[in-house]
């Protein structure tokens, strides 16, 4: 019976709320299609960045990389996940103008039109996010709260004239604590008492070092990085995960890719803490990519299976081949810091950036194949209600 608790643990939790309205799905394809374009164009932004011999595009796609993927592809997901839990309409329009705003830096570079719709959407979230509270208050939806106003600020602060290097805290407080709330969501019932004040600890500790790193440039980054530290030790000490483990089938593959992920975050929060800022060269690199590839995108691995079927009512069957690409974007990534970075041999780092890439499209394509395929039979990829959270 323990196990059978644990392996029900180690899913997406229900949302703590009354069953929402459906959201036709022909309305949730046009966020879904932009926020595509722009995982696709970040993508290829980051071929160009990595010196790879691709065709040029004219504009400034490769300076736009950072929030293409950041706010375009993981913000539009989130926003559009949390639309569908609503079940309002209105929320859509959350999504619709954080996709919108990553085509027109597609289009149109940082414009300040793009960075006003990217703005709004972080408004509009958090608009979603209050709806929410009035049916089901808790410390989780307030963690995914300040996720979305980390978003805002990253937002405000560009439009201010900081530069992209200088809003990626933010831009990491906005992914780091709105997996780190859904992730207290799902462990909540098996948790002490204390764990609730020492997650409110750990949230607090990250948003006070964000904050400092506006406030004190020289000693924000510091603080930001015990942040992240903070958040790092409650995971590892109360998320499922580590027993879930030694499951099989879907949460097995979950626990792994959340303890790797898990892993890269401790990592960039050692990088801040011990070394401060830095808004290029190696460490920028490592630190960046441990946080948005080695942790963000692991988490998109792992819990698409059950986040894609919630949104797009298709499903995705869990397959052993899905530890594929996971496998070789923990690896690739592996070589990209300790050798690419670290020891700062340009064509390893090269080349292992070229896997990142190709580790996100094989899961892109063995999702997209999968999905479209009949399912074997009716039982095979039960729908389950929305998650709050994208993981």
């Amino acid at each position: 019976m323990a196990i059978r608790n644990l392996v029900r643990l180690s899913l997406p939790p229900a949302p703590v709320m009354t069953t929402p309205r459906p959201i036709p799905v022909a309305w949730r394809l046009p966020a879904l299609a932009a926020g595509g374009v722009a995982l696709l164009t970040g993508l290829y932004a980051a071929l160009l960045l990595l010196g790879t011999r691709v065709p040029a595009p004219p504009g400034q796609l490769a300076e736009v990389h950072g929030p293409l993927m950041v706010l375009g592809f993981v913000g539009t997901l989130i926003a559009l996940e949390r639309a569908v839990a609503l079940g309002d309409r209105w929320a859509l329009l959350a999504p619709a103008c954080s996709g919108g705003g990553a085509l027109l830096l597609v289009l149109t570079g940082p414009s300040l039109t793009a960075r006003l719709l990217l703005m709004v959407a972080s408004v509009l979230l958090l608009g979603v996010y209050r709806q929410i509270w009035r049916r089901q208050p808790g410390v989780a939806l307030l963690a995914q709260a300040a996720g979305a106003l980390a978003w805002y600020a990253a937002t405000l602060l560009w439009l201010a004239g900081l530069t992209v290097a200088e809003i990626v805290p933010w831009l990491a407080t906005f992914v780091v604590a709105t997996i780190a709330g859904e992730r207290f969501e799902l462990a909540r019932v098996a948790l002490p008492p204390r764990a609730g004040r020492w997650f409110l600890g750990a949230l607090s500790a990250l948003m006070a070092g964000v904050t400092a790193t506006a406030v004190w440039p020289g000693i924000g980054p510091y603080l930001f990085g015990a942040g992240l530290l903070a958040v790092v030790a409650w995971l590892a000490a109360f998320d499922v995960a580590r027993r879930t483990v030694r499951s099989r089938g879907l949460p097995r593959y979950v626990a792994l890719g959340l303890l790797a992920g898990y892993a890269w975050l401790g990592l960039a929060g050692l990088l801040w803490a011990g070394a401060g800022a830095s808004a290029d060269g190696p460490r920028y690199d490592a630190t960046l990519h441990a946080v948005f590839l080695g942790f963000t995108m692991s988490m998109i691995f792992v819990h698409a299976p059950v986040i894609l079927p919630a949104v797009l009512r298709r499903p995705l069957p869990y397959q052993r081949l899905l530890y594929a690409p996971l496998a070789l974007l923990h690896a690739s990534l592996l070589v990209r810091v300790v050798i690419g970075d670290a020891l700062r041999v340009q064509p390893v780092w090269r080349g292992a950036g070229v896997a990142n890439v190709l580790a996100v499209l094989a899961f892109v394509g063995l999702a997209v194949v999968s999905s479209l395929r009949p399912p074997r039979n009716r039982d095979a990829s039960p729908t389950r209600p929305v998650p709050m959270a994208v993981r």
